[in-house]
């Protein structure tokens, strides 16, 4: 019983390890383009990824701001109080190419590898 329970440790480890990574690539590159507001990134991310959290999407954009990766600012709502919105900056699009680009040569490994992706 007890390694069964440590594999399947290690395997939730490696899962919330790597969508974490995943989330925080999306998230950022969700925000290439235009500036978005908590909700709506956290609504776009749950989308496609159905079993993660509201409060792990916006424990990553709390991160990715502390980080400098975001910059975030008030926007008055046509429909309430005013929103937080998330803008990219400078550093966050540069460590986004590189999370690309990483992700890219990881992709590409596992297909030589002879995995389907």
């Amino acid at each position: 019983m007890g390694q069964d329970s440590t594999k399947e440790e290690r395997k939730n480890a490696m899962n919330t390890q790597l969508k974490k990574g995943v989330l925080e690539l999306c998230i950022l590159y969700q925000l290439r383009d235009k500036d978005m507001y908590g909700y709506e990134i956290m609504k776009t991310i749950k989308d496609q990824f159905t079993d993660v959290y509201d409060g792990s999407v916006y424990a990553i954009l709390r991160r990715l701001n502390s980080e400098g990766y975001t910059q975030i600012y008030r926007k008055d709502s046509p429909s309430g109080p005013a929103r937080k919105y998330y803008r990219i900056t400078r550093a966050g699009m540069e460590y986004l190419d590189s999370m690309v680009a990483e992700w890219n040569r990881m992709v590409e490994g596992v297909r030589k590898l002879g995995i389907p992706f």
